[in-house]
């Protein structure tokens, strides 16, 4: 099962991944932000993820690792 992992220190909340995703199942948390200010992208649901690594390949700032 592919998951994706964000770095929440790095993320600026731009939105690429979530458009990137082709199963649309990345969003900006909603009840927290980061350090920086901004509410940080999370996964959520892990068992729909497929680890095509769009998400992170569009992210900026590589603030997105995907684990297979």
């Amino acid at each position: 099962m592919a998951r994706i992992i964000v770095d929440e220190k790095v993320c600026k909340g731009c939105s690429m991944c979530i458009h990137a995703c082709p199963k649309k199942i990345i969003a900006l948390a909603k009840d927290r932000l980061n350090a920086k200010g901004y509410h940080p992208a999370e996964l959520t649901d892990e068992a729909a993820c497929v680890g095509c690594a769009a998400c992170a390949t569009m992210c900026p700032d590589s603030a997105i690792t995907v684990e297979r």
